[in-house]
């Protein structure tokens, strides 16, 4: 029983941190099943997250990047200031293209579509528990190639967005109302007035209607990628 028990003991401790309760338990079953693995706790939101990385201190918090209030990016920021030495892989449903590149300035160390799979979750997970970065080899060539200057990237116009006002975009393009917008975020109705205003601004867009159009053009745009 002392041998069991040491053996968990030495066990790196994770916390996940997404709003779906079943995707949440599916994960942390695959990671129990680990010899080396173990979910010290669970959080559906930003708030909870924070306070339970506080007092449990893990080794690695598994985040979504969409999260009821406080988006995830911002959860990474407060992690990346308040708990330095905690780790943050984002598993996300979200397209690597749209997200990745956000989540690692935030302070993330790795990203992974929830598409990949078990086994390459697994693999993420300790990637970033040796210290490394992991993200998937087309977004490492993507990166290294726009690094090497051989394919530079010109800066998109949706990049100028702070990470809540493109998750207020992305909303837009798909087609959800301003109350709905408020109700997935849990903001005001006139916060997220406030946030499609400076859109439209950033964006040089004059009227609603146009930003409306501009963002499930985009959006359309996305899945053809």
């Amino acid at each position: 029983m002392a041998k069991n028990r040491a053996a968990r003991d030495v066990r790196r401790r994770i916390f996940l941190v997404d709003d779906h309760p079943l995707t949440r338990h599916g994960m942390a079953q695959l990671i129990e099943q680990q010899s080396d693995l173990v979910i010290c706790g669970q959080a559906g939101d930003a708030e909870h997250a924070l306070d339970g990385v506080r007092l449990l201190q893990p080794e690695l918090v598994v985040v979504d990047v969409t999260l009821p209030g406080k988006p995830g990016i911002e959860l990474i920021k407060d992690i990346a200031v308040l708990n330095p030495g905690v780790a943050v892989l984002v598993v996300s449903m979200h397209d690597e293209s749209l997200y990745a590149e956000r989540a690692l300035r935030a302070g993330a160390r790795g990203y992974l579509m929830k598409s990949a799979g078990g086994e390459e979750l697994i693999h993420a997970i300790r990637q970033v528990l040796s210290g490394k970065v992991y993200v998937s080899p087309a977004l490492s060539a993507k990166i290294l190639d726009s690094l090497s200057g051989n394919h530079p990237r010109q800066p998109s116009v949706i990049s100028s967005l702070s990470d809540r006002e493109f998750e207020v975009f992305q909303l837009v393009g798909e087609g959800l109302t301003t109350r709905e917008i408020g109700a997935r975020l849990k903001i005001s109705g006139k916060t997220v007035e406030t946030h499609r205003l400076r859109i439209r601004e950033k964006l040089g867009l004059k009227t609603a209607p146009e930003l409306t159009k501009y963002a499930v053009r985009w959006a359309g745009a996305q899945e053809l990628l």
